[in-house]
């Protein structure tokens, strides 16, 4: 075989996999169709339950000694703060949830993916197709200009599918996906950061919709605004600053603007994860809208509870039970982030003053009460 595992995929979920595997002596080939790395893609947050994760595979030091830790967040309406919350209690390796481009992430996971096999990961090369005989997978490959794979076939005992929310191989097994769509878009850019927030995430709840700020490394700061409609061609940086001044009084310099991106929110989640020789991770299996980072941490966990059932099963001892209850997890699991995606859209939508009032006023009480204050905090760190 070519390889123990066959991923198709080499994202941050596709090579965290990799890494895992490779450290526990399991041969791995990772499939990545894109030549480059995009270094304009959205995902930034990474949780505390991830990072632990990241920190087997020996990232994650370096991962926080470039990002942004932010250990508190605020809600702000109308001028005025209305709640605060801190990650303090969250976690006691990693209190705060981390900030950093996903390009970076990416980057460093696949160093440690190279250095423990320089031939691990092959770009340029697609996986279109794959065949399971009951003992191997065998999956053709295309390979374009500049490929550092030929081409044609690899075989090996098992084949993870982390090619993303669109993944054509996970359509082809027949998987059953359940899909929603919602009313929810945004348009969010990258602007230097003169707010004097600091560390801290903001959350502006406007008549208008919610405007979400977060810090990044090298003084920049994220805004994100929801919108009724889908973000039109005219939507340019200058569009963007002037919403954000418009709903919060804060005008970014569309001059610095070094990352604009647009997206309307869905949610896709496959019904089954095991098929055969096949797994689905990341946004193959679910996809999350990226309301808070949740589509690239839940990815992370389910590789991080996949790896030692994949050493298992390739060591000959029986995983089926395990396997079944690793699906019905991860299906769980992408359930809660959806329905955590679905309330963080549903504070953000636009009210009336009197309704504001009344959710303003909720979130605040909420805020002021400690248990509360940590159940929520706990949430949305994904504990």
């Amino acid at each position: 075989m070519d390889a123990d595992v066959l991923i198709a995929g080499g994202g941050p979920v596709g090579l965290y996999l990799a890494a895992a595997l490779l450290q526990e002596g399991v041969s791995v080939r990772v499939f990545e169709q894109r030549q480059s790395r995009n270094l304009h893609t959205r995902a930034i947050g990474i949780h505390p339950p991830a990072l632990e994760a990241l920190n087997a595979v020996h990232v994650a030091p370096a991962m926080v000694d470039e990002g942004k830790r932010i250990r508190s967040g605020m809600a702000v309406s109308r001028g005025k703060t209305i709640g605060t919350m801190t990650f303090d209690d969250v976690s006691s390796d990693f209190p705060f949830v981390l900030a950093l481009p996903q390009f970076r992430t990416e980057q460093l996971l696949e160093e440690r993916v190279l250095s423990l096999d320089p031939a691990a990961l092959a770009r340029g090369a697609k996986v279109i197709g794959a065949r399971d005989d009951g003992g191997t997978v065998t999956v053709a490959v295309d390979s374009g200009t500049g490929a550092t794979h030929p081409g044609g076939i690899a075989t090996g005992a098992l084949l993870v599918l982390a090619d993303g929310a669109k993944s054509q191989l996970r359509d082809a097994l027949g998987v059953p996906v359940v899909r929603k769509a919602y009313p929810d878009h945004y348009l969010m850019g990258d602007f230097d950061d003169g707010t004097g927030y600091g560390d801290k995430a903001v959350l502006f709840l406007e008549p208008d919709g919610i405007v979400e700020s977060f810090p990044l490394p090298g003084g920049i700061r994220r805004w994100v605004v929801r919108l009724d409609v889908p973000a039109g061609t005219g939507s340019g940086a200058g569009h963007l600053a002037g919403l954000v001044h418009r709903r919060t009084g804060i005008r970014p310099d569309p001059a610095t603007n070094s990352m604009l991106s647009a997206f309307s929110v869905r949610s896709v989640i496959a019904q089954r994860t095991v098929a055969g020789r096949t797994v689905l991770l990341g946004d193959a299996a679910h996809e999350i809208s990226p309301i808070g980072g949740q589509g690239m941490n839940l990815g992370w966990l389910g590789a991080r509870d996949l790896a030692p059932l994949i050493c298992a099963a390739l060591a000959g001892q029986p995983t089926g039970r395990q396997l079944r209850a690793f699906e019905q997890n991860r299906l769980r699991a992408a359930n809660l982030a959806r329905r955590q995606a679905e309330i963080n859209m549903m504070l953000g939508r636009p009210l009336p003053p009197a309704p504001l009032r009344v959710r303003s006023a909720v979130i605040g009480a909420a805020a002021a009460c400690p248990a509360l204050n940590q159940w929520a905090a706990r949430r949305f760190t994904m504990h």
